[in-house]
């Protein structure tokens, strides 16, 4: 990732237009006349041989021709040109390119990425309506046209797309602080750009239209970064397999489940919205609202009562919440509304209210404490134009303080009575909405959008140190299986795997012939469940594979010889390596699962979670990306229920929802220790008793190839290879390891216990003990990014923090900036040595160019060790500190 690149690029001191054209239906010709009526203030330099100039400006035969290197590039000839022109720019030491032309095969983008990065050419492109810099000036596209400076920035994979939201915006009066159209995107990026705009003082929000995604794990990462900060809103299309092909024949790309992309959205504090429709609502609502809000509950402020039912409707039929109106306010508003004995939320002020009584209610609402959030609607009334509605609900809300202002929505009902009151209320920075499903809709995506972001920040509880999992000869069991060439392991041969992540599986025992499998019975007591072995069937209850309640060694016998004469007639050619015989076990009164692991091409691994049955695929399935822990593993189990694939079945014990998440880190924890597994599954898996056991399971595995261009895991998981134990200067030992999630109350603990002189010298002055939110950001780090090593030892049972030690890499990753606290009661101890060469081997191995670190002057402890450990160190008299630099990986 690149933030610097991206920088260049978005800010472009001059520009040239190669292909520019003075014939109208000409890409040429309209981006020429756009970046000209842009009021970019840099040279705009048209390049073409057919004319002497392009809008009345000098035009050049040829790049060589140009009398200064452009810093932008924008490419409107055809496909066969381009790479001949990328070779003339590089000659000219013009790196930033934007390419228009659509209709590249797959040979020919391939060729084109080689060749921008034999040239280190960054494209934008092909297959783009280009870029848009409205505070520049810069509209450097082939769009129809022009967006003013706002507080938005959009990135769309569809250039049809840019235009639909480019001509509704105008007519919304919505701005942009950066239209990107990336079409096929061969070099940059979504996420390039999401870091970069994350950063960026004058994006308040991010839209993104995504066909398909190539960089799964650098996508994840500045996703979740960008949207720890400002919200991030998606459409993705390819919600169908038909869908999904139609996004790959678009712009290229790999194919993934729709409901892996929604696991990914999710799990990186971005919101979806499932349409144009709803995406523009979304638009309109955080151009005027890019913040969080505080509270849920929504209080409704009516001239009509069915448009207020149809509100509260859809509210409530969304998981919205009411607000509940105090007495006070109660009181105040039956003041001023005569016809009404009682008001309630929602607050009908009736049909026949003047404009002074709407503006009392108004007022009433908008000074009520319980009152966060606030949605106006209005019919049209014969007593007053709607517009005067309009303007007192934009000067009533205007007198309110801002720090106190509740979310104020409005809808106006109609069309042409509601136009212009619609349209003063959106330049009064109010968002307005042509329906109360609509208001209801737009409010819900921001309510979606917080509630994602409070799963972002929730404490999981640790169950780390009851895992008790055996990695090491599980992984041992695996090479021994494939040293055999066994890459099917059925249940007796996955049940050891199993046992060590403390994965209970039924009993099972092996035959090869019906006869053996009657003896086997015979040795284990009736009843027995006989099962075929084959890797060659997917589900064998589908064939009569299956046979239960088998009560002696004769039935035994014939059901496995009527089994083999099934598969002989349906799957003649199937690889049959026996039978399993398993102990019958009571299933009335239980729950039956199924969690499965499924190998996505682009995601890796992922995990599915549904009813047990014969056939488990995305869209029966609730579906997570590890790594889990015990909260992702809880939102796991609710999306299931939520999308209806586990039920809420009326059994004498429910299932136990806390071991069930415990199972279900365990699973997790298996695929990420065991890269050589790459499809798992455990089906049924019986719930009863507060226990789960496994009755059948399959597990394929393969030598992994490890490959160099794609991660295996989409998110990076806790990184155990960095656990270390440690002896302090007074003897004791102690554990120095990366922070974890659960960390987050010792980590509370820790920073409670610092001395203030130790706060001071960390924060650089007076700071506030930290909020849950804040310690949530600390401890929930993206490892591929950010690294924060701790130092623990038991005290009293429960792991205690003596000190810590961060590291944040910049996008580029360039430069490393860290930063140590240790605990008051615990310096002199060396923890600052150990900690401050933990996160530079860290970052050593992460490729990083230098550490850098800042300091007060009077911590002469921190700056000797600085130097100790080959720190450049200089001091800074303008600020009052001390600037300390290790160079690393320069060779």
């Amino acid at each position: 990732m690149s933030v610097k690149r991206i920088s260049q690029f978005f800010n472009p001191q001059s520009i040239a237009v190669i292909g520019a054209s003075n014939n109208p239906s000409r890409p040429g010709y309209i981006v020429m006349r756009n970046l000209l009526q842009g009021g970019f203030n840099g040279p705009i330099m048209p390049v073409t041989p057919k004319y002497e100039a392009v809008h009345g400006v000098l035009a050049y035969a040829d790049i060589a021709s140009l009398p200064q290197t452009p810093s932008l590039a924008v490419i409107c000839t055809n496909k066969q040109t381009i790479a001949g022109l990328l070779s003339e720019l590089a000659a000219r030491q013009c790196r930033n390119v934007i390419v228009i032309a659509a209709g590249l095969s797959s040979e020919q983008k391939h060729s084109l990425t080689q060749h921008c990065k034999a040239l280190g050419m960054n494209l934008l492109g092909p297959n783009c309506l280009g870029l848009m810099i409205p505070h520049l000036g810069v509209n450097a596209s082939f769009s129809h046209t022009v967006t003013r400076p706002g507080r938005l920035a959009f990135i769309s994979q569809s250039a049809a797309v840019c235009s639909t939201i480019l001509d509704w915006a105008e007519h919304k009066d919505i701005g942009f602080s950066y239209f990107v159209s990336v079409g096929d995107c061969l070099d940059i990026d979504f996420g390039e750009l999401l870091d970069f705009l994350g950063r960026d003082a004058r994006t308040k929000a991010v839209l993104l239209y995504i066909d398909n995604l190539k960089d799964i794990r650098g996508f994840i990462s500045a996703a979740r970064a960008a949207a720890f900060s400002k919200p991030v809103i998606v459409i993705k299309t390819g919600r169908t397999e038909a869908g999904a092909q139609a996004a790959f024949a678009h712009t290229g790309g790999n194919t993934s489940s729709d409901a892996v992309y929604d696991a990914l959205i999710q799990r990186a504090g971005m919101l979806r919205v499932a349409d144009l429709r709803e995406l523009f609502a979304a638009t309109q609502t955080l151009a005027l609202h890019p913040k969080l809000l505080k509270v849920e509950p929504l209080c409704i402020l009516t001239n009509g009562g069915g448009p207020a039912v149809m509100a509260v409707d859809s509210l409530l039929q969304s998981s919205g919440k009411l607000c509940e109106l105090s007495d006070e306010t109660l009181a105040a508003l039956n003041a001023v509304i005569p016809q009404s004995e009682a008001a309630a939320n929602p607050v009908d002020i009736f049909g026949d209210s003047d404009p002074g009584r709407y503006q009392q209610a108004l007022k009433i609402l908008l000074e009520a404490k319980e009152v966060e959030n606030l949605l106006i609607i209005h019919t049209p009334s014969a007593l007053a134009p709607s517009t005067e509605y309009a303007k007192i609900i934009v000067d009533t809300v205007a007198q309110v303080d801002s720090r106190r202002r509740p979310f104020v929505m409005t809808n106006f009902m109609g069309e042409n009575a509601a136009y212009e009151a619609r349209k003063i209320c959106a330049q009064g920075g109010i968002p307005t909405y042509r329906t109360p499903e609509g208001a209801v809709g737009a409010y819900m995506h921001l309510i979606n959008y917080r509630r994602n972001q409070k799963h972002l920040t929730q404490t999981p509880e640790s169950i780390v140190d009851e895992l008790a999992i055996n990695a090491q000869d599980t992984q041992s069991a695996i090479d021994a299986h494939l040293s055999r060439g066994e890459t099917y392991l059925s249940t007796h041969q996955a049940a050891p795997l199993l046992a060590y992540y403390g994965i209970d599986t039924v009993t099972t025992h092996i035959a090869t012939t019906p006869s053996e499998a009657a003896e086997v019975a015979s040795e284990c007591g009736f009843p027995v469940v006989l099962k075929l072995i084959s890797p060659d069937i997917a589900s064998k209850s589908e064939v009569g594979g299956v046979v239960l309640n088998l009560n002696d060694a004769h039935e035994v016998e014939q059901a496995a010889f009527a089994i083999l004469l099934r598969i002989k007639q349906t799957y003649p050619q199937a690889n049959i390596h026996g039978f399993s015989i398993q102990p019958m076990v009571p299933r009335a009164g239980t729950h039956e699962l199924r969690i499965a692991i499924k190998t996505d091409p682009q995601f890796g691994p992922v995990i599915l979670l549904g009813e047990a049955g014969s056939a488990l695929d995305f869209s029966q399935a609730a579906v997570a990306l590890p790594p889990l822990n015990m909260n992702l593993a809880k939102y796991l189990i609710a999306s299931a229920q939520d999308k209806g694939v586990l039920k809420e079945r009326t059994l004498p014990e429910k299932v136990d929802k806390y071991r069930l998440c415990a199972l279900l880190t365990r699973v997790s924890q298996l695929i990420i220790d065991q890269p050589d597994i790459h499809h798992l599954e455990l089906n049924p898996l019986l719930a009863t008793q507060g226990q789960f056991l496994v009755l059948d399971a399959c597990i394929e595995i393969s030598h992994y190839q490890r490959l160099a261009h794609r991660k295996r895991l989409a998110i990076r998981p806790y990184p155990k290879e960095w656990e270390r134990s440690v002896t302090l200067k007074d003897g004791s030992q102690a554990l120095l390891r990366p922070i974890r999630p659960e960390d987050e109350q010792a980590h509370r603990e820790f920073d409670e216990s610092l001395s203030k002189e130790d706060r001071y010298r960390r924060f650089f002055g007076e700071m506030p003990h930290f909020s849950h939110e804040q310690l949530a950001k600390m401890t929930q780090i993206d490892y591929d990014r950010e690294m924060a090593f701790i130092v623990t030892r038991k005290h009293h049972a429960k792991d205690c923090t003596l000190g810590v030690s961060r590291v944040l890499m910049d996008p580029d990753n360039a430069i490393a900036e860290f930063a140590i606290v240790i605990g008051s009661q615990y310096q002199g101890l060396g923890l600052g040595r150990l900690l401050l060469q933990a996160a530079i081997d860290y970052c050593k191995e992460q490729g990083v160019a230098s550490v850098q670190g800042t300091t007060l002057w009077e911590n002469t402890g921190m700056i000797e060790l600085a130097r100790k450990l080959g720190f450049t160190v200089r001091r800074d008299f303008e600020e009052g500190t001390i600037e300390m630099i290790l160079p690393l990986n320069n060779e």
